[in-house]
């Protein structure tokens, strides 16, 4: 019996110092180890030994990418307005001896750098260029957060301005002045409009009263070409027909209706050559001579008044 009493306590010891002893640690984890009380190396992923009783863990360290947001702050403007601003930082342990003997806590000691760079940064801007230059802001404190933190094994990737949040009465007056902007935008474009409208309207009235104007050029031309053709066909037409007498008194008869036509007409001046033309028509009928002059010879221009 105290034979297998002894081999029970000896493999318990056993057990006892072999999980003392045996680390596995995790993928993407590192753990800085002591060994009587001072750091002597740092246990990567994997299988590893340690010394029971003289090597202990320091700290479990994660290399992984890590989110921190810290709560909105309070931050005073250039123009003396106070905002709330909500940061996210992105950062990663790259150096875990450092990051565990150089901080006590790397985690407390950015946030406090964070708030205090961003109250810096902010500080001299005013409000309308801190809620416009997000980026420019979050690149300065990436720069500040990074150099400072290196000296603890920690790398800032990226820094975020997740919110800006103004008073509430500055809210109002930007939105107040938004909306005047939109309605000035609105006036705006809506006389733009009129004026275009205006201007495409007179520029169709004046081409349309160039094509009238034209047009009308063009008509009168025409009439007027048409009137002399006329007027030179019937003018040729008499000279090759060479009319007698007898034509020319007809024609004449033929025109007294219409000199009669106006209401107003009380006196008619009848040409002398039109009676003598008429005596010669007469004559033609009766088979007589004309009263004309037989040598050719135009008689005298004369007329003949009758009263209606």
């Amino acid at each position: 019996m105290i034979a297998v009493l002894i081999i029970a306590i000896t493999a318990v010891l056993v057990i006892a110092v072999l999980s003392r002893t045996i680390r596995i640690v995790p993928q993407a984890r590192a753990y800085p180890i002591e060994r009587l009380g001072s750091y002597h190396r740092t246990l990567s992923a994997g299988f590893n030994t340690l010394v029971p009783g003289i090597d202990r863990i320091r700290a479990k360290i994660d290399l992984r990418e890590q989110v921190v947001s810290f709560s909105p702050q309070p931050v005073i403007t250039e123009d003396n307005l106070v905002v709330h601003i909500d940061t996210v930082l992105y950062f990663q342990v790259t150096d875990p001896r450092a990051a565990t003997y150089e901080i006590a806590n790397y985690l407390q000691a950015i946030e406090q750098l964070t708030v205090t760079t961003l109250r810096n940064l902010i500080g001299g801007l005013d409000l309308e260029r801190t809620l416009t230059s997000r980026e420019e802001i979050n690149a300065q404190l990436r720069g500040v957060l990074d150099e400072a933190t290196g000296k603890w094994g920690i790398r800032v990737n990226r820094v975020e301005l997740k919110a800006i949040d103004p008073p509430k009465s500055i809210i109002d007056a930007m939105e107040k002045q938004l909306r005047a902007e939109r309605d000035k935008r609105a006036t705006i474009l809506t006389a733009e409009g009129l004026r275009q409208s205006q201007i495409l309207t007179a520029e169709g009235a004046k081409q349309s009263a160039i094509l009238t104007a034209e047009g009308q050029r063009q008509s009168q031309i025409l009439m007027a070409e048409g009137q002399a053709k006329a007027i030179d066909i019937v003018f040729t037409a008499i000279h090759e027909g060479h009319p007698d007498p007898e034509l020319l008194a007809y024609q004449y008869l033929q025109a007294l209706p219409k000199i009669a036509e106006g209401q107003g007409s009380q006196v008619w001046m009848i040409p002398s050559e039109l009676t003598k033309a008429l005596d010669g028509f007469a004559a033609a009928f009766a088979g007589g001579k004309s009263t004309a002059p037989s040598n050719g010879a135009v008689p005298q221009a004369g007329a003949t008044a009758i009263r209606g």
